[in-house]
């Protein structure tokens, strides 16, 4: 079966993607991105910046997956955010 960003920049009319995250940053994306793949789910990450000389400051980034991969997909997103005891979460704050 083609790679996922293959089948993307081909624009394969049967395959369907579905949004399984978004964030602001990329870097989380990749992280994410790469969660996904370690667990054989093919994953793509898209830009979602807006014009910014018209909206600056606007934007995003979403990770994309088959849509037959979705629920899965999300599952072990939620799974990985619950691994962590609360004491040692990730925060965006810094130490």
């Amino acid at each position: 079966m083609a790679d996922i960003e293959e089948q993307k920049e081909a624009g394969e009319p049967n395959e369907q993607l579905v949004k399984v995250f978004d964030t602001e940053q990329e870097s989380e994306a990749m992280v994410v991105r790469g969660l996904l793949e370690a667990n054989g789910i093919p994953a793509v990450i898209e830009n979602l910046d807006a014009p910014q000389d018209v909206l600056p400051g606007v934007g995003g980034v979403i990770v994309l997956v088959r849509a037959e991969q979705g629920e899965e997909a999300g599952r072990l997103i939620q799974e990985s955010r619950t691994e962590l005891p609360a004491d040692e979460a990730v925060s965006e704050e810094p130490v």
